[in-house]
């Protein structure tokens, strides 16, 4: 309190030039006095590698982060029409969108708080006293006119740095939103890759089931036409109508799910349904190369723990505004204009007037309210870091998760292609068995059945494996980095 006592006496000295005083020394304070800690990144457990790293095969031509759209990387030109946009037509992208620029808002409103505030008006009134009011015999009433033509200014210095910390968490509110944003963005498009995968694995379904359909069609014809000559018994044609109509079920069946996800793609891409459609084409191919990179670079990737990051400094800050209440709030006022009771007079020089001076004011009690109000904001700054770690923890399980669903799906693929050629073969000889009369039609039901399951397994793991590398590329962060946060300034 040496300096503010400092600052009293020399304005007590020199009354006529006080505010004037009071503003000029406490300019240096308010310029470099700022309460509260300093930001300083939260520490975060990083692996030093992945564990499902081994035997990764890194992708050429070898490049350590995905940049820009990243959806491109599976050479389909249908999705990358479908995902570009996401960005222009998504409605839950609009309202992330909308609240940063709430975010951006709150920025420069804080920052008005820099700069003094001044208000003009004009007023005009009339007013009588009362007659009665002395002991005296009553005086005649007089009505009197007022006119005025006021400037008023006044300005709070952030001596303590109350301001600047709001702006600061304001600031790192924004650059949350922005990650924000970004994390929507990448989620809607992840989610739009997704059921476009899953429609085309419906789509190869339904290639493959028309095609059995239409086999097992030619099986009945050819039971019925035994049953006909006699060689056949009814029950062998029961067994190949049932097996038919099975399929027929499960083909509709997929047209539906089908349906479903084409519904889902065009509310992603901010479409009605009603008017969204998607050519049928078949699953085929195989997941491309994904670049990993280093755990390390996970945290400057992901706009999810980017935002989260920008939050524990936004609460940091806070801890900085609850503090500044401990202290006295220093302002700077000042009046001007003109005042007379006659309207042709207020023009004139004789009706100005003015006014200048500077309060000091500091809470003596509060019933604890600001001990609570900065309890409470180191509290929500330890909740922010906890939260922080844990959306760094969850990252790095995304990443592993689907690093292993990529490597074991890829493995248990090869031994189910072999599979599927197993069972072809079996259905090709079990039926030349049936032809030849040495074997029943059930034999060659369950020999039909278990070569449609296992194409149908085929089908869904190559699914899964597209899946599981959109999966993993979302949970890389897709194209992004740190850098495309906005600057403070």
């Amino acid at each position: 309190m040496g300096c503010m006592q400092k600052i009293l006496c020399a304005a007590l000295k020199h009354r006529r030039f006080a505010p004037a005083i009071v503003a000029a020394m406490l300019m240096p304070l308010s310029a470099c006095m700022v309460v509260g800690p300093d930001y300083v990144r939260p520490t975060v457990i990083t692996p030093d590698a992945y564990k499902e790293i081994d035997g990764w095969r890194v992708a050429q031509p070898k490049d350590d982060l995905i940049r820009g759209a990243w959806w491109e990387i599976f050479g389909d030109p249908q999705l990358n029409a479908l995902v570009t946009q996401v960005s222009i037509s998504n409605q839950n992208l609009a309202v992330a969108e909308a609240q940063y620029r709430e975010a951006q808002a709150l920025v420069r409103e804080a920052r008005s708080s820099y700069f003094p505030t001044a208000t003009i008006g004009i007023g005009a009134n009339r007013s009588s006293s009362s007659t009665t009011t002395g002991g005296g015999p009553a005086s005649p009433r007089t009505a009197i006119s007022n006119y005025s033509l006021p400037l008023d200014v006044s300005w709070e210095i952030d001596v303590w740095g109350r301001i600047r910390r709001t702006v600061e968490s304001n600031q790192a509110n924004a650059q949350a939103s922005a990650g924000d944003v970004e994390a929507a963005r990448l989620s809607a498009q992840g989610a739009l890759a997704q059921n476009y995968f899953l429609l085309r694995e419906l789509d190869a379904q339904k290639q493959l089931l028309t095609e059995t359909v239409a086999a097992f069609q030619k099986s009945l014809d050819l039971t019925e036409g035994l049953y006909s000559q006699g060689v056949d018994s009814e029950a062998d044609v029961l067994q190949a109508e049932t097996q038919l109509k099975t399929t027929q079920a499960q083909l509709i069946n997929v047209g539906v799910q089908r349906a479903q996800l084409e519904h889902a793609i065009a509310v992603l891409i901010g479409k009605p349904a009603s008017d969204f459609s998607i050519p049928a084409t078949p699953l085929a191919g195989t997941p491309p190369e994904i670049p990993v990179g280093v755990p390390s670079e996970l945290l400057e990737r992901r706009p999810d723990i980017a935002a989260s990051e920008r939050s524990v400094a936004a609460a940091n800050a806070q801890i900085g505004v609850a503090e500044a209440a401990f202290y006295p709030t220093v302002t700077l006022s000042a009046s001007l204009g003109l005042e007379s009771s006659s309207l042709a007079k207020l023009a004139t020089a004789a009706s100005r007037f003015w006014s200048v001076g500077a309060s000091i004011s500091e809470t003596v009690f509060d019933g604890g309210l600001r001990r609570a109000q900065t309890d409470f904001a180191r509290a929500a700054y330890d909740a922010t870091v906890a939260t922080y770690r844990q959306t760094a923890l969850s990252a790095f399980q995304g990443v592993e998760d689907n690093l292993a669903a990529l490597r074991i799906l890829e493995e248990e693929a090869g031994v189910q292609n072999e599979a599927v050629k197993a069972a072809e073969k079996s259905v090709v000889l079990t039926m030349d068995q049936y032809k030849a009369g040495t074997v029943s039609y059930l034999n060659v039901v369950t020999a039909q059945t278990i070569a449609l399951t296992n194409e149908t397994t085929a089908v869904q793991i190559l699914g899964q494996r597209m899946t599981a590398a959109v999966l993993l590329v979302q949970a890389l962060g897709g194209g992004w980095n740190v850098s495309d946060l906005p600057s403070n300034p």
